[in-house]
Formats: C-alpha cells, structure tokens, sequence
C-alpha cells in the first residue's frame, strides 16, 4: 500500500515529562504523568508526499484541502460539512480607528456552528470513526459543545456533552437541536471537565475535551496554514489569539512551525495570548515565569472563562518560541471591542472573539505591536451566540408613528442611530 502523508505521524510526545508513545497510541493524555500528548511529525517523510504547489492547486474551498497534513489514515472523502476555509479580510477602516497600519481579521464566524471550534471537532470526531468509536463526548463553556454537536450529527455520531449550568441559552439551544445528549453541571467549567474525562473514561467515549485531545490542535492549526495561504504564503508580523484553556495557541502556533519545517514559509509571526481579566491565569504564568495556578474564573467572555487551563505547557512553550506576549483585557474593553469590530467591519464576534481586538489595542499601547507591522486579528464565534452580553451595549430604539414628520422630528433631533 502505499504511503500516505498521515503515515509521517513518528510518535507523541508528553509535554511536561518528555516521555514518547508510538504513533497508534489509544492515550490522549501521558500514562506517565498525566500530561498533554504533542504529536510529531516526521517532515523529511512528509516532504516527500506532499509539496506545496499540490495544496495550491486543489480545488477544496475547506480545511479540507490540507487533509494531507492532518493525521488521518481513513479516505473518509470531503466531509459533510464545509468546515474551515474561512476569509481573510483585511480591514482599512478597523486599521484606522485602531492605529494600526495593516489589519487583518481571520473571521472563523461563518463555520457551520459559527466558531473556530469546528475545526477541531471534525479532526478529533474522524479520529474517533477511525478508531470505531461511535459517542463522542466533551466539556465546554459553549462553543466546543455546540461544535461537537453539530459535527457529530452530520457524520451520524451521538454526542455526549458537560457544561456548566450558566452556559449562553443561544449556546445550549444550538447543542439540544443537534441532538445531543447533554449534562448541565452546577458549577464551573472546569468542574464539567473533570467530570467529563471521568465519565467518557468510564463508559467508552471518545473525548474530544479541549486540552487533552492531542488531535484538536492538528484540526486548529489549519487556521494557521488559511492565514499564510492567503497572504501567498507570507506571514504576518503578529497573530493576536482570544485565550482560554490554550488549545487555539498551540494551534496556531503548531502550524506556523510546520509550514517553516517544510520550507513552505520563511519565518514564524509573534504570538500574543489574550485573555480576559478575570480569567487570566496563562497571563500570569507567563508574567512571572512560573507554573500556572489555577483561579475561580469569572468574565464576561464564556468562551475563554478558565480557570484551569488545560493545554498550558503547550500555550506558555509557543508564547516564548515565538518571542510572542500574553496580556489580560478588560470585560469593559471586550464589549466595547465588539461594537468597534462591528461598526468598522460588519463581522458581529462575541465576547471572547472580540478579545482579540481588544488585545491589539492594549498591545499597541504597551508597544508590543508596532503600528507599521503586519496584524492578524482571530475572531473566533459569532456574536449572535451570546447577545445577552452585548445587548447593554445598546439603548433600544424609540418607537415612532408611521410617517414622514416622525422620521423627520427624529433625525432633527439628531437620533437614528442605535449608538
């Protein structure tokens, strides 16, 4: 039979102790000390089976067009759903307001649950049909449930979901039309995930939990290889990543560093971790150089409000590969990042999505991002997912009578505008 690029795949390496398993391991976590799993690729064999002229000129429009550098055996053909393959707008009016020359927003919003989390979700929900596992299950905040739900009832898999009780209604209604099955946990997200992992370990489920699913980072690092595709295989000076558990970082990271080992890209762009204030733990750790200690947390931005990240070695090792940066935002900064994202691009991001721009603004200021350097900003779910939180941002509209003088009277007295 012959080779195949996921046949590059040498073995997995824990990240905390260095110990290695060889490349069919049915572990998502280290036998030896519960550590996260990193896949390692053999690049002078995969040089050898695919080249980058051959990625140029495939016609898929999706992540799909890179499935000779994810590591799966199956045929499986295009999946159901087009996931990935998301646009890169580069944004001049957004540029201005921010003051930063050469801006550009990776929208993840348009994939079919309206988060990045689709990308890992098919990764990791293909890995279980490979290994003929039919339930797959996860913990989350929101998205990464919502992600699995969907993806799993278009490949015709039951899902299995933990989340805490205060998870977005908009969230929790996307989870329950999929058909998942699900478990409210009265408590935190980190509180679902362990029980999560217990459970799926305890009845057979395959565990696509971010931060323990070495196979979620290979479907998160596609972002990274759309990026530099679509700046012709340039990189940007600087990828400004929304941060919760770490798992999106290690992503992105992973894929830069990838494209560099295979001579498809000369360098790899800074990295900065945005988290949000009252969920920082990464910050801190990478601040002060220490290990992260976990923390109630608490934010407005359900989509990165972790406590306990879970695939921090991972983010903190890019951080510093990339001579990258990690800095905590404001919850009053990220709502009022999610009006300026819209009113200058029209892309409507949620809470955490648009920490990414709050991010640049603070990282403009602190001078980690200098004006004339070229800026990718990660937008990673879409506002209508959780409109509680940004509602306040706006007074609702008057009513008026359905004439001319009314529209008249209201735009003397200069309204008309919702802010």
């Amino acid at each position: 039979m012959a080779r195949r690029p996921a046949d590059a795949v040498r073995l997995f390496r824990c990240l905390e102790c260095g110990a290695e398993e060889g490349p069919e391991t049915d572990h998502s976590t280290c036998p030896a000390c519960g550590g996260n799993l990193d896949m390692v690729w053999d690049f002078d064999d995969l040089r050898r089976l695919i080249d980058r002229d051959a990625i140029d000129r495939s016609t898929d429009d999706s992540l799909w067009r890179f499935h000779p550098l994810l590591p799966l055996h199956d045929d499986f053909g295009p999946p159901p759903l087009r996931v990935g393959g998301t646009p890169l707008y580069e944004t001049a009016a957004l540029a201005r307001r921010v003051g930063i020359e050469r801006l550009y927003v990776k929208d993840d919003t348009g994939n079919p649950t309206a988060s990045f989390k689709d990308r890992a979700s098919l990764v990791a929900a293909l890995r279980a049909k490979e290994c003929g596992i039919a339930t797959v299950a996860c913990a989350s905040t929101g998205n990464a449930a919502a992600s699995l739900a969907g993806i799993a009832a278009a490949l015709g898999m039951e899902s299995i979901i933990f989340l805490p009780a205060d998870a977005p209604p908009a969230k929790l209604t996307q989870i329950r039309i999929a058909g998942a099955r699900i478990f409210r946990v009265r408590g935190s997200y980190d509180d679902a995930f362990d029980l999560c992992e217990k459970a799926a370990a305890r009845f057979g489920w395959y565990s696509r939990s971010t931060g323990v699913n070495p196979y979620t980072v290979e479907g998160k690092k596609t972002a990274a290889f759309e990026i530099a595709r679509a700046l012709r295989w340039e990189t940007p000076d600087v990828v400004i990543v929304p941060t919760g558990d770490g798992n999106i970082l290690g992503g992105i990271g992973k894929g830069f560093f990838q494209m560099k080992e295979l001579g498809w890209i000369e360098r790899v762009p800074r990295l900065i971790a945005v988290q949000a204030e009252g969920a920082s733990p990464l910050v801190t750790a990478f601040e002060t150089n220490g290990a992260v200690k976990p923390i109630r947390a608490k934010t407005v931005a359900d989509s990165i409000s972790v406590g306990h990240p879970r695939d921090a070695v991972r983010a903190l090792a890019m951080l510093k590969e990339t001579n990258g940066a990690a800095l905590a935002v404001s919850d009053g900064a990220i709502l009022e990042a999610i009006r300026t994202l819209a009113s200058h691009t029209g892309i409507f991001a949620e809470p955490s999505a648009a920490a990414s721009l709050a991010g640049a603004e603070e990282a403009l200021r602190r001078g980690l991002v200098g004006k004339n350097e070229r800026v990718v900003l990660l937008v990673t779910g879409h506002g209508l997912k959780d409109v509680a939180a940004t509602s306040s941002l706006l007074p609702m509209p008057p009513e008026i009578d359905a004439d001319l003088d009314s529209v008249a009277r209201r735009l003397a007295g200069g309204g008309g505008k919702t802010a």
